[in-house]
């Protein structure tokens, strides 16, 4: 079957689906489940729902009609009747024509899968008590349970196998006799005529005993088949699974091992292998040899299959002790294949490279560059910038179009970054359009970078709050505003009004691929075209971003140029092309197989530059891949906070777990990698210069979700969804659509911005790792039932569900409340939870200060990282005790009393000795004018933020020696006294120091007083009247930022720069602005 071919069948196959499942199917369960209604209620019935029988029912109404009621009455009644009859069709397989193309076995399977979900739900709810089938119920429920373990096993999967297509006929039969069954049992017969039912309950039990048979037996034969000789999948998981299902399988039997008693020894067995395989994993999975290759194919596949059988099915003891022996001989063979190799690695007889095709591993090598680099569009930036300072008063629009990978974003980055335009504008902001944009967020984004409300506040504004407040922030300004990827001119229409012209020459710059959207906005707008670069601009790129400040060898020049041509003037081809020969050994035999790769991909067909960045994806290392495609969980343009991102990929088991090393660090440097090869875009920077946000470009992104389907890795559903046998899903829904729910037997979806979770749930989804519905009212929780997923990882909640302790897997959990959340004691007796986020901030349940008051011990936890936490009294700090591995906390001091000194002090955090990371925001309480003393702090503290303190210039002192600190934050702090004197031996280590609001007029220091500060900014300090002259000695600054402050203070900023160029440091940049509040770039190419 061809391709087209392919598509239209799978098209025809959804849409049967979708008719099965999204139009009655809820409400077929809720009609045989909640008997009320308003007929019945009429009539006055009252009966056991197993009695209300179609005829009973028909003969009532008819005698109800002659007596009391009217026609319109009877209608609803005809109308009944008719629904009931409709209802038989959800009581069976839909029927695919076997002449079609579309009657696969996998489809049929599927099919099949959904309709014993339905029943399965129907049995489940269904009030069964009075019911002469209460017993039946529970065994109809395990042997369809069996079923479905069964179809997901990869017995089933062997569809070249006559015996595998006659059980598939032969269970699609009996879910169709269960089905006549039940519909015959709600809809149309007493209990007491079952007997006349053409299929009886116990011939229905009979054929489920023989099914079994034929299914142990099947079971058997396929074991028989040499593993060689199974076909390999192709889907793309993690490698490190292995880790994952290590840590199920050490749960299980460490805290369930009365569930597993009859296994237990098979279990263990199973462990210990594949703690085994795993010491080799890394080692092979870096070989080039194809063997070793395979090899890593197999372990990976074998530890999807243990998973499922073990830790993710619904098998029943027989079941399992029977695929355990298959799955322990496989191992067997595994393991043997592995000594074979590594025997003849040995000895040399089989030869292998450490990298395929010559890559050298980024973390050995130089970090990426975080800086753009804009090749061949500098006549353009001059003529933009003219129009940009341009003396026309009104407001003006000007347009910036081009085909995608053209380089709009960046070039508008550097408008948007240039001490130029932002000195000449008072406020200035971007925002991200996108083609699905929403009003709302637009208005957010805009609003929290010209607006000086707080940041924590402006999410939760109605969305007129959002567009006065915007409006008034602009108002009698100069602003700049760039709109970015606006695909038409819906977006600015929705916008426009909030946007007032003052005559104070403001700007609104869009970027966009389409030339008509500027002038359908304004007649008077302003059109600029990207053109595509020249063949030598395209080399002169892929120079820079190869060798950066290095020059190409001559060996490589002429292939080089030939690459570059082959980019075909479109710089983001050329600068991940750059990334994949930046990767690789500089050989001219490596670079001349990515010539013949170009050479091969684009001479056949028109999409020349989504060939060029599949080649990029092609040359990522295994280990990357699933990393990469887990992009596409996310909407296109939307900016991801790299906290969540590495949550996320740790949460799905992506990350290796490395000694001496968190997976936190692991995640980040595998971020690194994918920037360094310009396949993610930097969006923010951390004041350490980290990546605190990260995008893709759109293109890349289109690419992202095409791979991940193809690979079975990932299904991304808006709105309207069907079956999915992805190995990932991501469900995103605006919509009010009721949507049938999504089925799967190893789908791990992430949920997303759903109405209604309790649409999408259903038995098959008991998987889940990570649950994001933190826009959702929490009412939908108690539909859904969240304590079924014990897999669950990662959660985010608009508050904490009552079920949580059944969550023994958790390890992230988000909170996104309004009100102050209460954090009961059982999230701290979670063992495994080592995030915690509130963002309307948390405090310890009465529960917990009761126990802390009486000196009564906690279970020590787990926990990493808490935000936000109220600390307003000394219990607080007592439980805290209890959390000694501590790294990253946010939280809000009061003044508190301490009992046993009978005197007020700050809080005392010491005790935190892995402590890194801290803020802390002083909220003020007037219970005593008394001074609280000084704050001690953790010794190994490296990034600290304070607001809103008193602070004595010995507590700055203080501060300023700790040892390792090299963030330091002081916002809105008040100081004692007008003049700052650093002292020496301060702030040794520091490297980031930024001073908001601080109100201090004289700044005294001298140079070794900040040997290692490379950033410095000023916000809002109005009383300083310069910046200390010795910061021009200081050799590691390379950024200086003023924003709302003196001109005094500017003018030594820029003074402070000249003194740097005279000592040769051409790279310090000053940044200076009229506003307290600026949003700026860091990053790599995006257009």
């Amino acid at each position: 079957m061809d391709r087209i071919e392919y598509s239209i069948c799978k098209k025809q196959f959804s849409v049967l689906v979708d008719n099965f499942t999204h139009r009655f199917k809820d409400d077929i369960i809720s009609f045989i489940t909640k008997p009320s209604s308003k007929i019945e209620t009429v009539i006055g019935l009252s009966m056991d729902p197993l009695e209300r029988s179609y005829e009973v029912r028909h003969l009532i109404c008819k005698n109800f009609w002659y007596t009391s009621m009217g026609s319109e009455f009877m209608v609803h009644v005809e109308r009944y009747l008719l629904l009931v009859k409709e209802f038989s069709l959800f009581f069976s397989i839909p029927k695919l024509q076997m002449s079609s193309n579309s009657a696969t076995p996998n489809n049929i399977t599927e099919l099949c899968l959904v309709f014993i979900d339905f029943l399965l739900e129907v049995l489940a709810k269904f009030d069964w008590r009075e019911s002469y089938l209460k017993g039946e119920n529970q065994i109809l429920q395990t042997e369809l349970k069996l079923l479905i373990a069964y179809l997901g096993d990869t017995p089933s999967q062997a569809i070249e196998l006559e015996e595998t297509k006659s059980i598939l006929i032969d269970i699609e039969a009996l879910v169709n006799e269960v089905g006549s069954f039940l519909y015959s049992v709600f809809f149309t017969r007493y209990p007491v005529l079952v007997i006349e039912n053409d299929l009886s309950l116990s011939d229905l039990l009979q054929n489920f005993e023989i099914l079994k048979i034929k299914i142990k037996n099947h079971c058997i034969t396929v074991s028989k088949i040499q593993t060689d000789h199974m076909p390999t999948k192709t889907v793309v998981l993690s490698l490190f699974i292995v880790d994952s299902l290590l840590d199920d399988l050490k749960d299980l039997m460490n805290n369930k091992a009365d569930t597993i008693v009859e296994v237990k020894d098979q279990f263990k067995t199973i462990y210990d292998e594949l703690l085994y395989l795993r010491s080799f994993l890394k080692d092979i999975d870096s070989q080039q040899h194809p063997e070793f290759q395979q090899l890593v194919i197999r372990i990976r596949d074998i530890a999807s299959e243990v998973e499922y059988i073990v830790i993710n099915s619904f098998a029943p003891v027989w079941y399992l002790n029977l695929r355990l022996s298959h799955l322990m001989e496989k191992i067997k063979h595994i393991r043997m294949a592995l000594e074979e190799m590594m025997q003849s690695y040995d000895t040399g007889v089989l030869k292998v490279a450490n990298y395929p095709s010559g890559q050298v591993s980024l973390q050995a090598g130089k970090p990426p560059i975080l800086e753009d680099i804009v090749v061949g569009f500098e006549d353009e930036a001059k003529k933009i910038i003219d129009q940009l300072l341009g003396a026309l008063e009104h407001l003006q629009i000007l347009s910036m179009y081009g085909m995608p990978g053209l380089g709009k974003t960046t070039l508008a980055k550097k408008l948007y970054n240039d001490p130029t335009i932002v000195y000449h504008f008072d406020k200035c902001a971007w925002c991200v359009v996108s083609q699905t944009y929403q009003r709302r967020n637009m208005l957010i984004d805009i609003l929290k970078t010209v607006s000086d409300l707080s940041r924590e506040r402006i999410p939760n504004m109605e969305e007129d709050q959002l567009a006065e407040a915007l409006y008034k922030s602009l108002k009698g300004t100069r602003y700049f505003i760039v709109l970015d990827d606006i695909w038409n001119v819906d977006a600015w229409d929705d916008l426009k009004r909030y946007f007032p012209d003052d005559r104070c020459r403001s700007r609104i710059l869009f970027t966009t691929r389409l030339k008509d959207v500027g002038l359908q906005a304004s007649p008077q707008c302003v059109v600029n075209e990207l053109p595509f670069l020249s063949e030598a601009q395209c080399w002169d790129l892929l120079q820079q971003k190869v060798f950066q400040k290095e020059y190409c060898p001559p060996q490589l020049i002429d292939i080089g140029k030939q690459i570059a041509t082959n980019c075909h003037g479109l710089p983001l081809a050329v600068v991940v092309m750059a990334a994949v020969l930046a990767n690789m050994e500089k050989k001219e035999s490596l670079w001349q197989e990515v010539v013949g790769s170009l050479s091969s991909h684009i001479s056949d067909g028109n999409n020349k530059c989504m060939d060029i960045l599949e080649l990029s994806y092609k040359h990522l290392p295994v280990h990357l891949k699933p990393c990469f495609l887990y992009f596409g969980v996310f909407q296109e343009d939307i900016e991801i906070p790299i906290g969540k991102l590495i949550a996320l990929w740790i949460a799905e088991g992506l990350i290796e777990k490395q000694e001496q090393k968190s997976l936190e660090d692991v995640a980040h440097d595998y971020l690194m990698d994918l920037i360094g090869r310009s396949l993610i875009l930097i969006a923010k920077i951390k004041s350490d210069g980290r990546v605190k946000a990260c995008n893709m470009h759109d293109l890349l992104h289109d690419m992202c979700l095409r791979i991940a389907e193809q690979e079975d890795f990932l299904k991304v559903i808006q709105n309207e969804l069907s079956i999915c046998d992805k190995h990932h899903m991501s469900i995103h829904s605006y919509s009010n659509t009721s949507c049938s729910r999504p089925s799967g037997l190893h789908v791990r979806p992430f949920l997303h911005q759903s109405l209604n979770p309790s649409t999408f749930i259903s038995g098959s989804l008991e998987l889940l790792r990570i649950f994001d519905m933190s826009t959702t009212n929490m009412e939908h929780y108690d539909q859904i039932g969240i304590r079924r997923f014990v897999h669950l990882r990662y959660l985010a909640v608009s508050c904490i569900p009552s079920s949580t302790a059944s969550l023994h897997n958790l390890e992230f959990l988000l909170v996104d409340n309004k009100e102050v959340a209460q954090i009961p004691e059982i999230l701290l007796n979670m063992m495994k939870l080592r995030y915690l986020h509130f963002r309307g901030g948390a405090q310890f349940m009465e529960s917990c200060h009761m126990r802390a008051s009486k000196d009564e011990s906690f279970q020590m936890n787990n926990l990493e990282n808490i935000s936000f936490l109220f600390i307003y009294e000394e219990n607080d700090e007592k439980i805290l005790r209890y959390s000694p591995h501590l790294r990253r906390l946010k939280c809000a001091f009061k003044v508190i009393w301490d009992s046993s000194k009978r005197k007020y002090r700050y809080p005392n955090l010491d005790f935190l000795n892995k402590l890194e990371s801290l803020r802390l925001s002083f909220h003020k309480n007037y219970e005593t004018k008394t001074s609280p003393g000084l704050m001690s702090f953790p010794s190994n503290i490296k990034k600290l933020n304070l607001c809103k303190f008193d602070l004595s210039w010995e507590q700055i002192s203080i501060i300023g020696r700790l040892l390792n600190l090299e963030i330091l934050k002081l916002q809105d702090v008040f100081l004692e006294g007008k003049q700052w004197d650093t002292s020496e031996g301060e702030f040794l280590e520091l490297k980031f120091l930024e001073l908001d609001g601080v109100q201090i007029s004289q700044w005294n220091a001298s140079s070794d007083h900040f040997p290692n500060l490379q950033r410095l900014v000023l916000r809002k300090c109005h009383h300083l009247k310069n910046i200390p002259s010795c910061f021009g000695e200081v050799p590691t600054l390379v950024m200086i930022e003023v924003h709302g402050c003196r001109n005094s203070v500017t003018e030594s900023a820029k003074e402070i720069q000249e003194q740097q160029r005279e000592l040769g440091n051409e790279e310090l940049k000053v940044i200076i602005s009229r506003a307290a509040i600026l949003w700026r770039f860091s990053g790599n190419l995006q257009a």
